[in-house]
């Protein structure tokens, strides 16, 4: 009996993407292992973190990388690093009040729920222009925002967010002539492979990534890289040392599943796997072409941007609803976890699929 069978937890098929509610992605057998071996014996943690640091800052062409239990996390990290770095003492130091009357300039439009962190350390949002193009934000308007108590400048880079932004290169070079860093938001940005490094180049101080997404790594990790002044601060704060860091634990095995994850993210044959996904959405095409009720499209880039082609699985108005489809999905066994997204049918997306599972919701698609 398996784990999941001994519990009563039925796995899914994931045909909806590397979403946090459905764990994320698939490790492979290389980084299981990997973690496994590191579970074995002890280690000093601080060893360990500097060299798998060293290791992944150089996998990704930085200057330095810091693992965190969450890109979530790592964004808490990087805005304490940037209030240590605005007062001039270590944070363990600093009072409430002091993080109180620091503030991150950010783009209204690029609010979410993962900045909510930033509120939690204490730090004050200051939000400029609008998610909307009534009236663009200017670079007059984002060098008056930054004052004596900005920490940072937030940025986030996903296909999501409404207008109201200015360019990253533009955001970068303002903050950089008031002397005050810039943290990226890039979570879900992988692939492109490049995206490892190109924000570092133009200049962001620190680029959070999650671990659990294309990485492929422990759902329960992320990935920040950036310059390394700036992560060596974050490195002081965080576990295991005492103050708020001590909290936010990465196992031994979380830092040898990422850096395992790293090292065969950088060597893989992305054309490959992009090759891979659109074999499979022809696969599912062929299968419905003579559907009476379904109809395939071919959708690029996918949900968060990524350059991977997805399908949307289309359903006439008159056979049922949106609703229908994803609940008949779920309904049988294995069940398949697809999003509606707000249109008439379902996402099929094959990047979170293994080999056989298109196979399944053809089968299963077919039938309805």
């Amino acid at each position: 009996m398996g784990i999941y069978s001994e519990l009563g937890v039925e796995p899914v098929i994931n045909a909806a993407g590397t979403y946090t509610v459905l764990g994320g992605s698939r490790m492979s057998a290389e980084t299981i292992a990997a973690m496994a071996e590191a579970a074995q014996d002890f280690v000093l943690i601080r060893d360990l973190q500097t060299k798998v640091h060293a290791e992944i800052a150089r996998l990704t062409r930085n200057e330095a990388a810091y693992v965190s239990n969450g890109a979530a996390t790592g964004l808490y990290l990087a805005v304490a690093a940037a209030v240590e770095r605005l007062r001039g003492k270590r944070f363990y130091d600093i009072t409430r009040e002091e993080v109180v009357c620091c503030n991150v300039v950010m783009f209204r439009a690029h609010r979410n729920p993962y900045d909510l962190v930033i509120g939690h350390l204490g730090a004050q949002y200051r939000e400029i222009a609008f998610p909307n193009i009534i009236l663009p934000p200017t670079p007059d308007d984002l060098a008056r925002a930054i004052d004596g108590n900005t920490a940072a400048v937030y940025f986030t880079t996903t296909s999501w967010v409404p207008p109201g932004f200015l360019p990253l290169e533009t955001t970068i070079s303002i903050a950089k002539k008031k002397g005050v860093p810039v943290i990226v938001d890039a979570a879900a940005n992988l692939p492109p492979l490049e995206n490892l490094w190109a924000f570092t180049e133009m200049g962001a101080d620190a680029v959070l990534f999650s671990g659990g997404k294309d990485l492929c790594g422990p759902q329960a990790s992320g990935l920040m890289v950036g310059s390394k002044p700036f992560l060596d601060i974050v490195a002081s704060i965080g576990f295991p040392n005492y103050g708020i860091g001590r909290m936010m634990k990465v196992g031994r095995e979380e830092m040898i599943g990422l850096y395992s994850a790293v090292k065969q993210y950088v060597n893989m044959d992305h054309a490959a796997r992009e090759r891979w996904c659109e074999e499979q959405i022809r696969m599912l095409s062929d299968g419905l072409a003579s559907h009476r009720r379904l109809r395939v499209e071919r959708v690029y880039p996918n949900e968060a941007g990524q350059p991977i082609a997805r399908a949307f699985v289309e359903l006439a108005d008159s056979f049922g609803s949106a609703e229908d489809l994803r609940n008949y999905l779920l309904a049988n066994s294995p069940p398949i976890h697809a999003f509606s997204e707000g249109r008439q049918g379902v996402f099929i997306n094959p990047m979170s699929l293994r080999e056989g599972e298109m196979t399944v919701i053809i089968e299963r698609l077919s039938a309805f």
